[in-house]
């Protein structure tokens, strides 16, 4: 679960955006999690209450925005879900693509009280 470890550098770095601007509590962090990234959303949240213990998100909501795995098919140009065609064009069923988004992982918002 690499998750725990990856989520500790992200605290770390809002922390270093807060004291930069003079935040001492950070409300609600939202991070955006494409649908092809490495990061599990559900094990993001599992991890998010030990992570923030003791930082200035200890009382923190987290928001997880998915982004949805797109792909353009090199074949027709297409644009699809990957995920839900299992990685084939709906248009010519071509397995060639061309990735658009998901694959994100961002700090998207910060909100202090």
């Amino acid at each position: 679960m690499h998750e725990l470890g990856i989520l500790l550098q992200v605290i770390e770095r809002v922390e270093t955006v807060a004291r930069q601007n003079d935040v001492t509590s950070i409300q609600t962090l939202v991070l955006q999690i494409g649908e092809l990234s490495s990061m599990i959303p559900r094990y993001v949240e599992a991890c998010y209450p030990a992570a923030i213990e003791g930082t200035l998100l200890g009382d923190s909501e987290l928001v997880i925005e998915i982004l949805p795995g797109n792909g353009r098919c090199r074949s027709c140009g297409a644009v699809y879900n990957l995920l839900s065609e299992k990685n084939h064009c709906p248009k010519c069923d071509s397995g060639d693509f061309l990735v658009l988004s998901g694959k994100e992982f961002n700090i998207k918002e910060i909100v202090a009280y």
